[in-house]
């Protein structure tokens, strides 16, 4: 496997052992400290130098116009753009009067450490003023998965070579001056001062801040508080102005007596309350934080990790650093939505302005998945979301002339923001992969509440909208055209597969729902024709085959279009949307991310083994990843197929797309869904878990089908399954099933029913991967680690 020149390999943390000034904004976003709510860069806590300053609170945006060269009916009108709030993690360091800024002077040692299990981001260092002087800072910093609102730093300065007098500054700072964008279009539109100052105080050792945006009209307030310790010389004085507020702390100090600060910040937001009552909230939040004190606050995150990581770890025996890396990669997600208390997922989580911090369906198709089986109660919050947004929804359905919910593809508030419709309009899968997390999440959850009422919603108005998009040719089969899936090197589709099987899914699911709660869908409209309309629509949706090639078309026609020129493609000139016009892309063979794939791994069922196996091997051969989302989803299918070196190769590319900075954009947040996909990769990958369908189409057991590469001895992993705790003990050559905790369950172990209970573990034998050809990628575009050539076929990767 690849390895990273700047982090040590530990199963727990993630270790910076120097700082290295030209991936500083890497290591902000992967240091990043998050609950859902309020998210802070892992900026140094000095303030500068920095790559990109990061405070960011979930849902806060500014408005912004949408520029086209010309206007057209249904355009979206408006962007939305998350924007850096107020600041309240910058201490500032005077060493006799020089500032600590680690650019200039020496600096001696310096480590960061992210610890997952207690959810704190530790750093030591020592460094050598101009002056010559010489001290030791050390700092803790965490954002609270308890109490929402709130995060904390303790900062520690000691002189190391003789007395030294120290000034502290802990600021809250609005309207940070931001580093200048590229022509990247996946980075964020530049917003310049977003905050308008309405309000700034500082008392005794008390920060607050309120400002409003302007476009938007979102009140933001911030407050902070101070334990200070240090000799009796030590003495502070407060000051504020519209856009910092300051405590001072100046101290003289000798070796072996260090100055301490212990900083609480609150943050809260408001659409509607007043002035005074956010004034209020973050003033209530900050006496609550230090009323619990830094010690209270460590050992609550630590005792709320620990009951996550007793139903979500997934262990590794044989690769140290994917052992490590999925633990990174899970403490990410968990910090993306933990406490977003129905607002949106998004697509960098709270660690950068990537892609506007907008949320896309990646939330629903990767993000989501892994937190149903490991902590579900944050996918009712991201789906209550989705159902907040419904009258949006359905106004643009009706500006685009359809019945029911058209989601938007990329959006903050629930409105359309995406300018370039061929990828954001166009792209109604988003309403399937919507409608699947309700599925998705009732079936493994059991809540039955939220698919009577959230969930019944979201499926009735998401079947409408695919009634009113298809339609019905002379023969009667069901057409969806005009449409863009997951493949964003492909446009204006006929029957795109992937959205067709999503679509019926969604069609079959909300008539379904619609039985199990008659009373529910009447208040809805929905009678016994208009189900049977959906079911018929779903009976008779196309599914475009080749029958000469023997594999399903990503869409009707696709497997006719000429195919890419890979060969004459320079390696440079990846991803391929920076160098070339769509319009080349949408008519030649290649796929931007998996798409018919996806539609393998979502709807397996759909598929016979030998269909997967030809459908893998053709659009393998296609399909160039120039989206993070396309590797997990491949392992997937290349575990199922039989190609476990290759599903390894995909795994580990998945893993570590933001700790090797493989897109060289982890600067901009990280790839949220990507470390997703490391769990997806191992568990539906390696451990073959799949929603097994009964014979009537209705949800039921889950089902397995591990199998292991020959670089990892074991996989072990807990998943949530109806108030059940099941852990899947996967071996070289057996498998272990495990009830921790809950009633009985059955599941299937290579298509044998396995009854499970508490009373003991079940072990099964695990039986050998098919063999088949392996398939082959374009040229230049195989797999990071993946070995060439023939010879090597049985071997590890390196």
């Amino acid at each position: 496997m690849i390895t990273h020149p700047s982090y040590t390999v530990e199963p727990w943390c993630l270790r910076e052992t120097e700082l290295n000034l030209d991936v500083l904004a890497q290591s902000e976003s992967v240091f990043a400290l998050s609950n859902g709510h309020v998210g802070w860069r892992g900026n140094l806590d000095e303030g500068e130098p920095h790559g990109l300053p990061g405070a960011y609170l979930n849902g806060v945006y500014e408005r912004h116009p949408l520029p086209y060269a010309e206007a057209g009916y249904g355009y979206p009108e408006s962007g939305e753009t998350m924007i850096n709030v107020t600041d309240g993690k910058v201490i500032r360091l005077l060493v006799d009067d020089h500032p600590c800024d680690l650019r200039y002077g020496r600096l001696l040692a310096h480590e960061r450490v992210l610890d997952f299990r207690s959810g704190v981001l530790s750093r030591t260092a020592r460094w050598t003023s101009p002056g010559g002087r010489t001290v030791r800072i050390t700092s803790h910093r965490l954002v609270s998965f308890t109490q929402r609102a709130v995060a904390a730093v303790v900062y520690e300065v000691e002189p190391v070579d003789g007395p030294t007098t120290v000034a502290v500054q802990s600021e809250l700072v609005a309207n940070e001056q931001l580093p200048s964008i590229h022509g990247d279009p996946r980075v964020a539109a530049a917003t310049e001062s977003p905050l308008l100052p309405e309000e700034h105080f500082a008392q005794h050792t008390r920060l607050r801040l309120v400002h409003c945006t302007a476009g938007s009209r979102l009140r933001v307030g911030t407050a902070a508080d101070h334990l200070v310790e240090g000799p009796e010389s030590t003495k502070w004085t407060a000051h504020s102005e519209p856009d910092v507020s300051r405590l001072t702390v100046t101290a003289d100090l000798v070796p072996g007596q260090p100055l301490r600060l212990v900083k609480f910040v609150a943050h809260g937001w408001s659409g509607e309350r007043s002035l005074p009552a956010v004034h209020d909230q973050v003033d209530g939040a900050v006496a609550a934080a230090v009323s619990t004190g830094w010690d209270g606050l460590v050992a609550a995150q630590r005792a709320y990790l620990d009951r996550f990581w007793a139903g979500a770890d997934v262990e590794v025996e044989g690769d140290a650093q994917i052992q490590q890396a999925v633990r990174f990669a899970l403490f990410h997600v968990l910090q993306a939505a933990a406490r977003g208390e129905n607002r949106a997922i998004p697509a960098k989580g709270l660690t950068g302005t990537g892609y506007d911090g907008h949320s896309f369906w990646d939330t629903e198709s990767y993000v989501l998945p892994v937190l149903t089986f490991t902590a579900p109660e944050a996918v009712a919050s991201a789906l209550r979301w989705r159902h907040r947004t419904l009258p949006a929804a359905r106004e643009r359905a009706r500006q685009l002339g359809l019945s029911g919910a058209t989601f938007p593809w990329r959006t903050i508030d629930g409105a359309e923001c995406s300018a370039y419709w061929p990828a954001g309009t166009a792209a109604f899968h988003v309403n399937a992969d919507i409608a699947m997390a309700v599925v998705r999440y009732v079936m493994v959850t059991g809540d039955e509440e939220f698919e009577r009422a959230e969930g019944l919603d979201i499926l009735v108005d998401t079947a409408r909208l695919w009634r009113s998009l298809g339609h019905h040719d002379s023969e009667g089969v069901f057409h969806i055209d005009g449409v863009t899936g997951p493949d964003e090197y492909s446009a204006f589709a006929r029957d795109n597969l992937y959205t067709n099987l999503m679509a019926r899914h969604n069609l079959l699911a909300a008539a379904d729902a619609a039985v199990r709660h008659p009373h529910r869908a009447a208040e809805l409209g929905v009678d016994d024709e208009e189900a049977a309309v959906w079911r018929d629509a779903a009976a008779r949706m196309a599914l475009p085959y080749n029958e000469s090639l023997g594999v399903h078309e990503q869409s009707a026609g696709f497997t006719t279009f000429q195919r890419w020129d890979f060969e004459a493609t320079p390696p440079d000139n990846y991803p391929l949307l920076l160098h070339y016009p769509y319009f080349d892309l949408y008519r030649k063979q290649v796929v931007k991310q998996a798409d018919l794939v996806l539609a393998m791994m979502e709807c397996p069922h759909a598929f016979t083994e030998e269909q997967k196996a030809r459908n893998f091997a053709y659009y393998e051969a296609l399909t160039v990843r120039d989206s993070s989302l396309s590797a997990s989803c491949q392992a997937v299918l290349a575990a199922e197929t039989g190609h476990l070196r290759l599903a390894y190769a995909y795994l580990g590319e998945a893993a570590l797309m933001d700790l090797e900075d493989l897109e060289h954009n982890t600067r901009d947040g990280l790839h949220i869904a990507s470390l997703a996909g490391t769990w997806i990769a191992l568990v539906a990958g390696f451990g073959g878990m799949r929603r097994y369908l009964g014979e009537d189409g209705k949800p039921g057991m889950l089902s397995f089908t591990p199998r292991l590469p020959e670089a990892l001895s074991r996989v072990a992993f807990t998943v949530l399954v109806r108030g059940r705790r099941l852990k899947v003990d996967i071996g070289r050559s057996r498998v272990r099933y495990q009830l921790v905790e809950g009633g009985p369950l059955d599941v299937l172990h290579h298509g044998e029913l396995t009854p499970l209970t508490t009373d003991g573990p079940v072990d099964r034998p695990m039986p050998p991967a098919p063999e088949r050809p392996e398939p082959q990628q374009p040229p230049g575009r195989r797999p990071v680690g993946l070995p060439v050539g023939e010879e090597d076929r049985a071997g590890t990767l390196e």
